[in-house]
């Protein structure tokens, strides 16, 4: 037997497994590392998550990513080198990562990379109806399993897609095995760059969960104020929208869009809600230029009124409901205020709650997946549904 396979066996026989799983989300903030020691597999899976750490991108890195990022015409050279450099950085992150924790390599089973998106093309978005879904993540896994020395479990959403799903979001399969219950409804909220949610009705098996991208999460807020505050990322803890006051002939031509109006699920990307988006509202309603902290404002009940209403159409009722939410957004006071007003009489509160760290939650949930593909096996989801169909995701990269 190959010998790469055969510590592969040996690593889905083990009562734990230790697995770092690795976010890079579309707010291109930095990697999320989270250590996680993981045993069973479907549901009987267990975890905990042993370290976390975040590497802050430099300017270099965001600024080599931003020229590939959500671009319909990119330089093919340029996206052939990048898909490689960022392997190799990760690897670089990886291993200093381990290094300050003072954990060899050795000790680690497998990393579970999701890789960094640059595009993200459902059919609903583009309609060619002949090539049907499409995603796209770089950052080569062969370089991260060279550079770490440690076998690498990527490329998640290829599978999600040829089994006939959008390739996204793919937090529905880790939210049931960690957080479905059997006599309350569970939504988990991950406000990233863009928002998505997963429903798990109260006792239901995986094919009745529900899980949608709803709309921006901190995309457009980031884009704004980096561009009215060149070398700010993001708005923080609401500071400048808290000034501000909602445009409500903004808001509505925000919501506008046709894609609030598809049913659920659906995905959507930057690639949609991005400055032209804004920019085109901002001509609809045809009034002089409006001051920064209110633009603010107004995006920032944007993301909270596009997250409501997806929940709220969604659900049959809220009464019964708690609503776990991790991602950047968490960190935006003023957001959460809009969001539990908005979602009542649901309770919301954090994953915090349910010990997994609500900025960690990303990386844990793909190292869920990386478990789900080396030790579990496809029927832990059951017959799966169109949208989330019941399938084990990831490609294997061996380090020789």
């Amino acid at each position: 037997m190959n010998s790469s396979l055969e510590k592969l066996y040996g690593i889905a026989q083990k009562e734990t497994r230790h697995i770092l799983g690795l976010m890079s989300g579309t707010s291109l903030d930095g990697l999320d590392i989270a250590l996680c020691a993981i045993s069973g597999h479907g549901l009987s899976t267990s975890l905990s998550i042993k370290k976390f750490t975040t590497i802050v991108y430099d300017d270099d890195f965001r600024k080599e990513v931003q020229e590939l990022f959500a671009q319909k015409n990119v330089s093919l050279e340029k996206l052939c080198l990048v898909n490689e450099w960022i392997g190799k950085q990760h690897a670089i992150m990886i291993n200093q990562c381990l290094s300050d924790w003072q954990i060899a390599a050795s000790e680690i089973d497998l990393v579970a990379s999701h890789g960094q998106t640059i595009y993200h093309a459902p059919l609903q978005q583009h309609k060619q109806q002949k090539f049907g879904n499409g995603t796209l993540q770089i950052g080569d896994a062969d370089h991260i399993a060279v550079g770490t020395g440690i076998i690498c479990v990527s490329d998640f959403r290829q599978k999600h897609i040829a089994a006939g799903g959008e390739g996204a979001p793919l937090a529905a399969y880790g939210d049931y095995l960690l957080f479905a219950e059997k006599n309350k409804d569970v939504v988990l909220l991950n406000i990233g760059g863009i928002a998505n949610f997963t429903w798990l009705p109260a006792g239901k098996p995986f094919s009745e969960i529900v899980s949608s991208d709803t709309g921006p999460g901190n995309t457009m807020m980031n884009a704004y104020i980096a561009s009215i505050k060149p070398g700010s990322q993001f708005d923080e803890d609401a500071a400048m929208a808290s000034q501000g006051t909602i445009h409500e002939k903004l808001l509505h031509a925000l919501m506008e869009h046709e894609f609030f109006r598809l049913p659920f699920p659906k995905t959507t990307g930057p690639e949609l809600f991005n400055i032209s988006y804004l920019q085109s509202a901002l001509g609809e309603i045809n009034l002089p230029a409006l001051p920064g902290y209110d633009i603010l404002a107004t995006l920032n009940r944007f993301t909270a009124e596009s997250i409501g209403i997806a929940i709220k159409q969604t659900l049959p009722k809220l009464e019964n409901c708690i609503i776990y939410a991790s991602g950047g957004g968490i960190h935006n006071p003023l957001l959460m205020d809009h969001l539990k007003k908005i979602v009542y009489p649901a309770s919301l509160c954090t994953t915090r709650e349910k010990q997994i760290d609500p900025d960690a939650k990303e990386a844990v949930l793909f190292a869920i997946l990386a478990n789900e593909c080396i030790a579990g096996n496809a029927d832990s989801f059951g017959k799966g549904s169109t949208h989330s169909p019941a399938i084990g995701m990831g490609k294997i990269s061996f380090p020789t």
